[in-house]
């Protein structure tokens, strides 16, 4: 059934609970994912307001994030799939808050957060060791390397937390700390399970700083991507990007979860082969491997040390066009004037700056609805419904089946 109010609340997982099944099939947009896209704006007051409380489990585990760093003691966040760049994005979303509030911050130092993938650190013998905090995001909680890592830090001493949907999932069994957003994505090409561990991740980052995020700076920010002339500006670069053989997304600072997010969604969604590259990596032999059937999208909107980024991301963007790829941009808006518009022949999309918002957060939310409707207009493009992720095709769902 198509979705007549995009403010009204998604469903929660069933209880009792049980994993999505694969959503319905439409023959044309709206695709599913396309109205999880348009909830997004009223999702986000819905999860900052419901997670604010100082009493709830938000609070519970924004006191053990906070006993941890203070004790210099690891902070691990782990996940999966879109789960880990959310992970990845959590991350930069309490480093940054910690620093705010006077704790241990700086990658590398104990009691700083960091993000592992969720089936590497199930390997690690003592994941979070004792007196740490292992932190999984996991959107429907059923996801089992993800659940593997928990059970591998409660095994190694550490407390464990979990950010997901439900109470009831089995991740959520495992917890000593679960922090729910609740309402469920209904593609299962994830957006809405993206974006609500980031928003998650800010009330508690707010929570921690004893300065909560404001529910309608962040509302706004995410409806800028679905303007008239933001959509105007996705459905361009869509078309301009739709045929190439295959796409390398750019990313610098916390850019790179939003970086690493692009080409999963590119994937698994319009079915087109994509790579993460780091703004600087992208230079230092990956060029040879690109051509005028590449395309690129530059993901710039990390405001720390911007000189120093918008120079060499500009650089990066020339080099590209001398070889003849076709380069887009998802842009903050102070970078604009700084990238030459012949640099990004297949468009630009402006993230508009969000003052009222710490700029790690700005960066994250900012970049979301971009890089997800872009993704949904590539779809649209290659003629791909994008709900199912390819488990529609039964070669690709026994291939599912065969990984076990």
């Amino acid at each position: 059934m198509i979705r007549d109010d995009s403010d009204a609340p998604l469903p929660p997982a069933p209880d009792p609970w049980a994993g999505s099944e694969m959503p319905e099939r439409r023959d044309g947009p709206p695709y599913h994912m396309t109205e999880m896209i348009e909830a997004e704006p009223g999702l986000a007051v819905r999860i900052l307001e419901r997670l604010a409380d100082p009493t709830g489990p938000a609070s519970k585990l924004a006191a053990a994030i906070h006993e941890a760093a203070e004790r210099n003691q690891p902070i691990v966040v782990t996940g999966c799939g879109t789960s880990e760049h959310a992970a990845l994005a959590t991350a930069d979303i309490w480093r940054a808050a910690l620093q705010t509030a006077g704790l241990p911050w700086q990658l590398g130092r104990a009691g700083t957060p960091i993000a592992v993938q969720a089936f590497e650190g199930a390997l690690e013998e003592r994941l979070g060791g004792f007196g740490g905090l292992v932190i999984g995001i996991s959107h429907e909680g059923g996801t089992w390397a993800t659940n593997r890592a928990l059970e591998q830090g409660k095994a190694s001493g550490a407390k464990v937390g979990l950010i997901t949907c439900s109470v009831r999932s089995p991740g959520a069994r495992l917890a000593d700390y679960v922090v729910t957003t609740d309402e469920r994505d209904e593609s299962w090409c994830h957006t809405v399970g993206y974006l609500s561990p980031i928003l998650a991740a800010t009330a508690i980052a707010g929570l921690l700083t004893r300065q909560p995020a404001r529910r309608t700076e962040a509302r706004d920010l995410l409806a800028a991507g679905l303007t008239p002339a933001a959509i105007t500006a996705t459905e361009a670069m869509a078309a301009a990007l739709a045929n190439v053989d295959r796409l390398i997304v750019v990313g610098s600072g916390v850019d790179r979860p939003a970086a690493r997010e692009l080409v999963l969604k590119v994937e698994e969604g319009a079915h087109l082969p994509a790579a993460m590259r780091d703004l600087e990596t992208v230079l230092h032999g990956h060029l040879a491997g690109m051509d005028a059937r590449t395309g690129l999208v530059l993901v710039l909107t990390d405001s720390a040390q911007a000189a120093d980024r918008g120079s060499r991301a500009a650089g990066v963007l020339r080099a590209a066009a001398t070889i003849g790829i076709k380069a887009g941009a998802i842009l903050g808006a102070g970078y604009d004037a700084t990238i030459a518009a012949d640099l990004t022949p297949a468009g630009r999309l402006i993230v508009p700056t969000a003052p009222g918002l710490p700029p790690t957060i700005a960066s994250l939310l900012g970049s979301a609805v971009p890089l997800q409707l872009l993704t949904e207009r590539l779809a649209r493009a290659r003629g791909i419904d994008p709900d199912p992720i390819r488990r529609d095709d039964p070669a690709y769902l026994a291939a599912a089946d065969a990984a076990g």
